[in-house]
């Protein structure tokens, strides 16, 4: 692996692309830690580490929202917003049609995400203030020589707006310009940078020999990720023979690689966020009924969370993947290009045996997904160990992903200028 990190900085090129996306990535921590003005840091650190959906929230900002940083949103809504549009590209056929124009057609979808985005940026800074207000000290109040509360409020509004834009404007060039998925690589700035002081709070309120344990789990649960991560059924196919002129084409085999965790960490953002609602939900209305509160914090945390979630994981790794894979187009396209898989005849046949391998493989990725996000909320309801709250199997799952993506890349550009890469 050292030996393709310096194969990586002997070419210029990529040399200035890694470069770049360090940079880029320096900019987004300075943001982390700049705060919006006239709010008390303190106090707002300590009611997000009190608030169960707060703390997640910070978590995938870097800990910026215990700063109540400009960065404080993250880039939670420019995923929000990428996935609505991949759900609506099943749904609205204006949309679908865009998705298959092409180059013409991506920057459509790419405009209308960033405008939701800012949308749903909006809404997520209006419900901290709306969160922060009810603690007392937090925000500052109005009174003889100070702005008026709905002035201040207003400039942490759209301080926090723009620093949405600005990491989506990150995001986009580091994918343009530097090297991997810029959305992506934020994200795993934002939860590796967490993991210095989860492992420093781990051992001096826990123990030592936990802590090393932790760390042997986290090992074996990496491993098995990747496993999971670059498993594949390849269902093969055959191209028949044409002769146009006086050339043969075709005639070739080939195959299709259909990945068993096709879905990634979608599923439990989806599943997450539903759990989630009615917890925000109770805390953005004033004084809320007892039975709201009770029931909103029996789905945020304790049996029926662990229940409801993996139950869901599991709906939505299905759902996601029917959404984003369609067997009809693949089989159309196979018979217009003239491939066929073998022993299966063209046309409805060849729908439905694709529909049944992706059935079959999809349900072992969904049972990895539950257990990785289920089984440390339960690990960490146990032992209430920070370094398990902090990085738990979907950070972990996130991290992995991401490096590999990164990673594979790097490999690309590295074998076409023949040097050696991570993979051999």
């Amino acid at each position: 692996m050292l030996a393709a990190i310096a194969n990586a900085f002997r070419v210029p090129e990529l040399r200035r692309k890694i470069l770049f996306t360090l940079a880029i990535i320096a900019l987004y921590r300075v943001g982390s830690f700049i705060p919006v003005p006239g709010v008390d840091t303190s106090v707002i650190q300590a009611q997000v580490q009190d608030t169960a959906a707060l703390n997640l929230l910070s978590l995938f900002s870097g800990g910026a929202l215990e700063k109540f940083a400009v960065f404080s949103l993250g880039i939670m809504p420019y995923i929000t917003s990428s996935i609505i549009m991949q759900l609506l590209q099943g749904v609205i056929p204006q949309v679908e049609r865009w998705a298959k124009e092409g180059e013409a057609g991506q920057r459509k979808i790419t405009q209308i995400t960033r405008y939701m985005t800012l949308g749903i940026a909006t809404l997520s800074s209006l419900g901290l203030l709306t969160v922060f207000r009810s603690v007392a000290g937090a925000l500052p109040t109005s009174g003889p020589g100070l702005p008026p509360f709905w002035f201040t409020s207003l400039v942490i509004m759209i301080s926090l707006i723009a620093g949405t834009a600005l990491i989506m404007w990150f995001g986009e060039l580091i994918t343009q310009r530097g090297i991997g998925n810029g959305m992506s690589l934020l994200i795993f700035t934002s939860i590796v940078s967490r993991f210095p002081i989860a492992i420093y709070q781990s051992v001096q309120f826990g123990s030592g020999l936990f802590t090393v344990l932790m760390f042997v789990i986290v090992l074996f649960i990496i491993a098995a990720i990747v496993y999971m991560e670059r498993a594949q059924r390849r269902i093969p196919v055959q191209y028949a023979k044409r002769v146009i002129g006086r050339r043969v084409y075709g005639g070739s085999g080939t195959y299709i690689p259909l990945k068993i965790n096709g879905a990634n960490v979608v599923p439990i953002i989806f599943a997450s966020a539903i759990l989630f609602f009615p917890l925000q939900l109770s805390q953005l209305v004033p004084n809320p009924p007892a039975w709201l509160t009770q029931g909103a914090n029996a789905l945020a945390n304790g049996p029926l969370n662990w229940s409801l979630e993996f139950v869901l994981i599991v709906f939505f790794t299905y759902f996601y993947t029917a959404l984003v894979f369609n067997p009809i187009d693949l089989s159309d396209n196979l018979r217009k290009n003239g491939g066929f898989i073998p022993g299966v005849r063209p046309g409805t046949a060849t729908v439905r045996y694709i529909e049944n391998v992706l059935n079959r493989i999809t349900f072992p990725g969904a049972l990895f997904l539950g257990v990785i996000a289920v089984v440390p909320s339960m690990i960490f309801s146990a032992t209430q160990n920070t370094l398990v709250r902090q990085f738990g199997g979907t950070s972990i799952l996130i991290m992995v992903g991401v490096a590999l993506e990164t990673m594979t890349q790097i490999e690309s550009q590295l074998k076409m200028r023949h040097y050696d890469g991570f993979f051999k």
